[in-house]
Parts: C-alpha cells; structure tokens; sequence
C-alpha cells in the first residue's frame, strides 16, 4: 500500500469502530463484518468483494499494535498538512508526493527517500523501519486472515451412552479439559466438530474446530440397526408352537411383554413401537427376532413324550419348498 492510501483511508471508518476501539472489539466487529461480505457467501457480487477486500485490509492494518500506531501518527500528521495556509513554509504530504513527482520525470522516488526528508524536517522523528503501509497479518488480497488448524480427538462410548446420548469430559492437546455434548444416537465412527475450539488463527482470523471421532463400543445384547434396536429373543418349543406371553428386556433394564402366537417359526421379528433409539430425526422400534431354541438335555420322560408327538406330527416335510425353489 502506498503511503498514500493511508491519508486518504480511513479504517476507523471502514470497520465502523472508534479510535480507541480495544483489540478485542476489534476482532469481533471484523469477523461479522467478514462473515457478512466474504465472496463466499456473496458469490458474483463485486460490491461484497471489495468491500470484503476493504475490511480485511483495516483489519490488517489496526490488528498489527505497531502500525496502527504509525497509521495514527500518519492520519494525524497527514490530517494537518491538508490544512496548511497557503504560502506558509511548512510543507504538508501532499507537497512531498507533488515534490517527488516533480524530480527528473525518469527518476523514482521511493518511500526510504520519504521518510529521510521527514527525519530531517521533524528533528529525526522517523516513522518506523521501513515498513511504512506494508499490510501483515492475515490479508493476502483475497481471503482474509488464515483459519486455525482443526484439532482431532478420539473417544470411545458405551452403548448406552451413545443411545442416550451424554456430556463427557476430554482432554485437549494442550492438557487442558473440555466438555462434549454427545447427542443421543451417535453412531459408531461418526465425527462431532465442535466450532472456533481449535487452534487459533496465527493472524486474528477465526480459530479452527476439534473434531471428535466417535467409536461405539458392542453390546452384548442390542445392535443398532438405523434408529431401531435389535435382538434376539430364545423360545422354547413349545411356545412357539403353542403360543406364549413372554418378558422382553429394553435397553436401560426395563421389561416389556410380547405375545407369541401359535406356530411362530424360528426367525420371526416382533415390533415394539418407540423403544428404539430418539434423535432429532425420530424415534425408532424394538425389534425382537425370535428363535426357538432346541434343549440339549432332555430326560426319559421327556424323550418318551417328543417320540410320541413325532409319531403323532403331521407328515409334512419343512423343506419341501426348499428343495422345490432349489429345482428352479
């Protein structure tokens, strides 16, 4: 930036702040006004862009202590040479630029030329090192201060847990604790970002996130099958044959009561409406899969009976399908 542009700039004003505006104001009115104009969000609008591109170059400027403080003593200066009487000796910037422009048209003049006359004029009060309107920070034309680095952290949850969902505790890179909201539902390997708790940005633009990487541990009775819950429920023989009420756990320990009908085969799945899991998306079921379970030991009055039934069973073969479909 020529020195120029600083006289006839005025970043106060661009950023809507006060002179003595504090740098932590500053950075939050900078980051609204960014969020507001950045090309982005305003895609094809060439007013948002530049002033994107105005605010951004404040910001570079007013956020670095050492040239704020030279802009200030610029505008200040600058704002009394303007004002100078004509044909008064005290020559304003204006005349310095005017003067430069004047030197040998194939000369140039350059700003280390400037500040020299300035040094000798004020009685060696000079404007710095050399830096005069150069822009640091995060402003490279285009996008704005750089983004903090995210940062990644891994945790494992009991079923129940991730269900339910819970806030837990974790440590950060730096050691320092912090607190996840786990939602209710989170599925195993899913990813939680938490917003601007990631690195800082190097330049006073937006911090990076951390990203929780979530892994579920099994239960050794549910699975998760979308928002649906399942398991497998044991039945004797009898009643899958016969037909029984039977106790169903939940997850969390409570029961509920499933009616089996007669003749229910191994395999079949019963519903239990809303003892799923619940997210913002809905509410899932239990579903129960039944499978009749065939006793290993069985007595002599036992065996006596099951051979009498199996002299009375009707005389139909299950896999006569099977082996009709297998012919196809």
């Amino acid at each position: 930036m020529a020195s120029q542009d600083w006289f006839d700039k005025d970043f106060y004003k661009t950023l809507g702040v006060s002179k003595d505006v504090s740098d932590a104001d500053l950075k939050k009115t900078y980051r609204k006004l960014a969020r507001k104009y950045h090309p982005d969000s305003n895609q094809g609008d060439a007013k948002a862009e530049a002033k994107f591109k105005e605010v951004s170059e404040a910001y570079s400027v007013l956020s670095d202590a050492e040239q704020r403080k030279e802009y200030d003593e610029i505008r200040a200066m600058g704002s009394g040479a303007r004002f100078t009487a004509p044909g008064s000796s005290a020559g304003g910037f204006e005349d310095v630029f005017s003067r430069f422009g004047q030197q040998g048209r194939g000369q140039s003049a350059d700003f280390e030329d400037i500040f020299a006359m300035f040094n000798q004029g004020q009685g060696g009060a000079g404007f710095g090192n050399g830096r005069f309107g150069q822009t640091t920070g995060g402003f490279r034309g285009y996008g704005g201060p750089q983004r903090g680095a995210d940062v990644t952290a891994r945790t494992t949850l009991d079923f129940i847990t991730a269900v339910q969902g819970e806030t837990i505790s974790l440590q950060g890179d730096d050691g320092k604790p912090f607190k996840v909201k786990i939602p209710a539902g989170v599925a195993d390997g899913q990813k939680i970002r938490l917003r601007g708790r990631g690195r800082p940005s190097p330049d006073g633009g937006e911090s990076g996130d951390i990203v929780v990487q979530i892994a579920v541990r099994p239960h050794p009775v549910f699975t998760r099958d979308g928002l649906n819950l399942r398991l497998v429920v044991p039945v004797t023989f009898t009643e899958a044959t016969l037909g029984a009420t039977i106790e169903v756990p939940t997850l969390g320990g409570d029961v509920v009561k499933l009616r089996v009908a007669p003749g229910t085969p191994s395999g079949r799945v019963l519903r239990v409406k809303g003892r799923g899991v619940t997210t913002s998306k809905g509410t899932g079921d239990l579903l129960a899969e039944l499978q009749v379970a065939v006793p290993t030991h069985l007595d002599d009055a036992a065996r006596a009976a099951l051979e009498k039934f199996q002299e009375l069973e009707p005389n139909e073969n299950p896999r006569a399908d099977l082996m009709a479909k297998a012919r196809r």
